[in-house]
């Protein structure tokens, strides 16, 4: 069995690397998207996200339809899942001008996002972090945005709500990984990397590998 994998960057040179056809379902998302960026990115990261999974599949990503599906309104969005391989679990993230995507078995959860330049948002740390952890962040923003990943991946893992950040404390973890860049935390594994301005982390069950596209 292939060890969990992380695939991500910046998403025009995603979109150079990797290519496919989305289903009906994706255009029609991707066509709401006002932004030609934000539509570029939505279009990278489900497109990403059936290369990563193909490989450990050991098939083509064209081979595979990528199905969300809301548990509670029904709607075409949701946690993602691969139709033609339903016990491998797959995740995808995308920020402005970047994309991500994470395959395995058991679950996963991926995020990243921009830290901007400046102190820290208060209004989401005081959402966000413990006591313990709003110690260690203080008015570091980078920081502040590693918990605020770290967390938004456990809830793509279907470990977490967003109403329930508080409820849980990382601040064992470093702010910076060893040089593999993996951590582990009470049977999780933390796959977490920087790319510019953007953070961001995957969290697998068993150790797992990272791929940067591009430059």
């Amino acid at each position: 069995m292939r060890p969990p994998l992380a695939v991500a960057g910046y998403t025009d040179e995603v979109l150079e690397v990797v290519g496919g056809t989305l289903t009906e379902a994706e255009r029609t998302r991707a066509d709401r998207f006002t932004r030609k960026q934000d539509r570029l990115d939505f279009i990278a990261a489900h497109l990403l996200v059936r290369h990563c999974a193909a490989e450990i599949l050991g098939t083509r990503a064209c081979m595979l339809t990528v199905v969300q599906r809301c548990e509670r309104c029904d709607q075409a969005h949701g946690r993602p899942r691969l139709a033609e391989a339903p016990e491998l679990s797959v995740t995808l993230a995308h920020t402005s001008g970047y994309v991500c995507a994470a395959a395995g078995y058991g679950r996963v959860g991926v995020d990243a996002e921009h830290a901007t330049s400046g102190p820290a948002d208060q209004s989401l740390a005081a959402l966000a972090l413990t006591p313990a952890e709003a110690a260690l962040v203080g008015r570091d923003n980078a920081r502040l945005i590693r918990q605020w990943v770290r967390k938004e991946a456990l809830v793509k893992r279907g470990e977490l709500t967003l109403d329930r950040l508080r409820e849980v404390d990382l601040s064992a973890l470093p702010f910076d990984g060893g040089p593999s860049g993996d951590l582990e935390w009470e049977g999780r594994h933390f796959l977490e990397w920087r790319a510019g301005t953007v953070i961001a982390t995957a969290i697998t069950d068993e150790p797992g590998k990272l791929r940067l596209l591009g430059g």
